[in-house]
């Protein structure tokens, strides 16, 4: 490893525990906090799409998109119920898509305000503000830092044939199983020490969430390869923007969110999964 390599790797370490020590923080605090953490999450996604998609369509359309965004945030920030926040969100997908359809601008602003919007949505509604919430964020969190890391040191050890190198050469299937078996062991370590029960179902879960979180990664290597650009921000020092650090996180946690609703409820998701 050349001191270049290094320097980076250090400072990519250095950035990740201050922001792991940050969202732990507003992990724990829950409800207006984190709900406001989650606002932000979702805000800062959508700019960086828009940034990184500026020639696609032009300045007011995603000016309109981002109101659109705004009353949803709003509404999640107010603490209204997971239907009336929901259907907001779709009323501005609609109308997003009746605004680009009435330029002719196609229909890329919509997409990225659909990825923010259920993004934010997702992680707060998960929270809540109870303990089956926070079991939940850090059975989220456990699961996708664990299959980050060992995808990463899997891939650079062991190699072998590429995952997907059109969209992102530098993943390997050797990083993206070492990445699931990770993510498996690191969500059924967070269950087991949370005193949950049910850990053959969230062994499952763990599993399909670090496969999906994977899946989150390359969408955003596959939108920063058609727009043309190597990171999708400069906010993060050592990780690029914020879209790099959290992909692969607001894809699980949409697939958590999906789940947990089936088993606990739209408003509270995490109940169905995470039982104390």
């Amino acid at each position: 490893m050349s001191a270049a390599q290094l320097s980076n790797l250090q400072l990519r370490f250095l950035s990740a525990v201050v922001l792991a020590i940050v969202v732990l923080g507003l992990t724990w605090l829950g409800g207006l906090p984190f709900r406001l953490f989650a606002a932000l999450i979702g805000a800062a996604i959508f700019y960086e799409w828009c940034a990184m998609s500026r020639t696609v369509a032009n300045a007011s359309y995603q000016m309109l998109t981002a109101l659109f965004l705004a009353a949803v945030l709003l509404a999640l920030l107010a603490g209204l119920p997971a239907a009336t926040v929901l259907l907001v969100l779709a009323g501005a997908v609609v109308a997003s898509i009746a605004v680009g359809l009435v330029r002719g601008q196609g229909s890329w602003p919509t997409i990225g305000l659909a990825y923010a919007g259920f993004s934010a949505v997702s992680l707060a509604f998960l929270r809540g503000g109870d303990h089956s919430g926070l079991v939940a964020i850090l059975f989220l969190f456990a699961t996708v830092w664990a299959t980050d890391i060992l995808a990463y040191f899997a891939g650079r050890t062991i190699g072998g044939p590429k995952l997907a190198p059109a969209i992102s050469p530098g993943k390997t299937w050797s990083g993206a199983i070492g990445g699931a078996v990770g993510g498996l062991a690191a969500g059924l370590i967070a269950a087991a020490l949370a005193g949950v029960a049910n850990l053959s179902v969230l062994g499952l879960v763990a599993l399909l969430l670090s496969v999906v979180s994977q899946m989150g990664d390359l969408f955003e290597s596959w939108v920063k390869r058609r727009c043309g650009v190597k990171d999708s921000g400069a906010i993060i020092p050592g990780h690029g923007g914020v879209m790099d650090r959290v992909d692969g996180l607001v894809a699980a946690a949409f697939a958590l969110y999906v789940i947990g609703w089936m088993a606990g409820g739209a408003d509270h998701p995490a109940r169905g999964l995470f039982p104390l």
